[in-house]
């Protein structure tokens, strides 16, 4: 079994990640800055207190006396995260897991089907932007020093916390919800005919895991996702149907959503406004146990089911409800009366 440390590891993605792992068998440490109030550390797990982005240095001195076969950073964004990363862990681990973004293919996207071969060019979202510099920064590190870096890209991945509605709320995902029951209009992206592929955090975790210590695999990237690709018409009709209700959406042209909304319209214009459908036969190939067994028809009715176990969780983003209600007050001066 591996030694394995990420970086974070209580996130949406990462604890599903560090569950596995240790329902696996393998030794995982986590080092964080502190204690989700939103995701527990999983028990086995043994937790390590620093901040690799304020204090590298003193994180090179917490983990002198330890050897990895797999470091994950879950929370690298910028190219200066990585020169920390470069810095601290050369020497320490026969693996370094760098976890980059689907939304890094090129957009607009030339052929529907993305490989991990697919140009990374997104000029509109500087998040992508700046994964794509990171992955161009560890690339040259493994032709250069031989850094033994695995390049992992997520696209949309969720679980029982999250309920992905394209145009919602990710920190207060009920908001879609409770609208939905309340009769009041959701907003859908385009014409809704886009293809979008989610993919549930326990699924991503089966070929995440399987690729752990496995240090063959460096100098490589691979994405990790569901094949499962649905229209947002789809998506957003079968969150619906799971609530149990007629739908009420209003499909609003993109740009018009990105004027209203700049920092979200970059990773729709950027991301989510475009049809994506992923080749996933290499991760197929390096974890052949590797499948998604939660649909979107699934998955949606699991996240409800937690959300309605306990009504704390169920809060309200009353900002983005003014802002989706002005939207659609903008779109409809748009119709003639």
């Amino acid at each position: 079994m591996a030694k394995i440390l990420f970086i974070g590891g209580t996130g949406l993605i990462s604890s599903a990640c560090a569950e596995l792992a240790l329902a696996r068998g393998h030794e995982l440490h986590l080092l964080v800055r502190g204690r989700s109030d939103r995701y527990s550390v999983p028990a086995g797990a043994r937790v390590l207190q620093g901040d690799l982005r304020a204090d590298p240095a003193g994180v090179a001195r917490l983990l002198a006396a330890e050897r990895y076969d797999s470091v994950v950073d879950w929370v690298a964004y910028t190219p200066q995260h990585i020169e920390d990363d470069i810095r601290v862990f050369t020497g320490r681990t026969r693996q370094f897991v760098f976890i980059s973004s689907a939304s890094a293919y090129q957009k607009p996207p030339r052929g529907l089907l993305v490989s991990e071969d697919t140009p990374l060019i997104n000029p509109f979202w500087q998040y992508s932007r700046d994964k794509i510099a990171c992955e161009e920064r560890l690339m040259r590190a493994f032709r250069e020093q031989g850094f033994p870096v695995l390049i992992v890209r997520p696209s949309h991945t969720y679980g029982p916390s999250q309920i992905p509605i394209c145009v919602g709320s990710w920190a207060h995902p009920w908001t879609a919800i409770d609208r939905l029951r309340r009769g009041l209009p959701l907003i859908v992206p385009g014409d809704g005919t886009s293809l979008w592929t989610l993919t549930w955090n326990a699924d991503f975790a089966r070929g995440f895991v399987g690729l752990l210590g496995r240090d063959e695999w460096a100098g490589h990237a691979i994405h990790i996702t569901s094949d499962e690709a649905l229209s947002w018409n789809d998506i957003y009709a079968e969150a619906a149907r799971a609530v149990d209700v007629e739908p009420n959406f209003v499909h609003v042209p993109s740009d018009l959503i990105a004027a209203y909304d700049p920092s979200a319209g970059a990773g729709l214009i950027g991301d989510k406004a475009h049809s994506v459908v992923f080749d996933n036969s290499k991760i197929k190939r390096a974890v052949p146990d590797f499948v998604c067994n939660v649909s979107w028809s699934e998955g949606v009715r699991r996240s409800l089911a937690w959300f309605e176990a306990d009504p704390v969780r169920q809060t309200i983003d009353a900002a983005a409800n003014s802002l989706w209600d002005r939207i659609l007050e903008g779109y409809a001066r748009a119709w003639p009366r």
